[in-house]
């Protein structure tokens, strides 16, 4: 059932094909999905120790295809909180300046290509995308050392542009690039 979301995700559409007729529906979703490090849920836990195999994990993980990890242009591990520090009130930057911030850099990529980031087809992250020499070369031994694909490559230069407008700048730097890649740090590269 997973692998059904390859399509939508990847061209905003779904084909429904039927005896001889064949429709096509929009299907443009943001996609925000969670799943366990393993199936007791307890791997990397704090207070808790995980009683499955390495083979267990492996298998577990593995539900989740690599083609369809592969379409999903950010994967973050969120590791337990501790209990002390759920309590306690966290640091940290402002709704309203967050929304401030999004809302100028939605109006920088409406201004400079007249589309949000995530919509850049491959000619456009070509153009609009393209990092600074240091940029370019993390990206290409991040890409050799963890076996991407072109799609991944093109997404991690979409989500890199997005830290760079979100930071008001108008180069893709090293830094944008390294924080886009932490950002598609998969199970099975962990």
């Amino acid at each position: 059932m997973l692998e059904v979301l390859r399509e939508p995700l990847e061209s905003g559409q779904i084909t429904i094909s039927r005896a001889a007729r064949q429709a096509d529906f929009p299907a443009r979703f943001q996609l925000i999905a969670a799943m366990n490090p393993c199936p007791c849920g307890y791997l990397g836990a704090l207070h808790r120790e995980c009683r499955c195999t390495p083979d267990q994990v492996a298998r577990y993980q593995g539900k989740i295809s690599g083609p369809l990890l592969d379409r999903i242009d950010m994967q973050i591990q969120v590791g337990a909180v501790a209990h002390d520090d759920l309590r306690q009130q966290a640091a940290g930057e402002a709704s309203a300046h967050i929304a401030a911030r999004v809302a100028q850099s939605f109006e920088v990529q409406q201004q400079r290509q007249r589309k949000s980031n995530h919509l850049l087809s491959t000619g456009e992250i070509d153009l609009h995308c393209k990092p600074d020499a240091a940029g370019e070369d993390l990206l290409r031994t991040a890409m050799t050392r963890l076996n991407w694909s072109a799609r991944a490559y093109h997404r991690v230069l979409k989500v890199a542009r997005t830290v760079a407008d979100l930071e008001a700048e108008p180069v893709i730097g090293k830094a944008h690039i390294a924080e886009a890649i932490q950002y598609r740090r998969a199970l099975r590269e962990q």
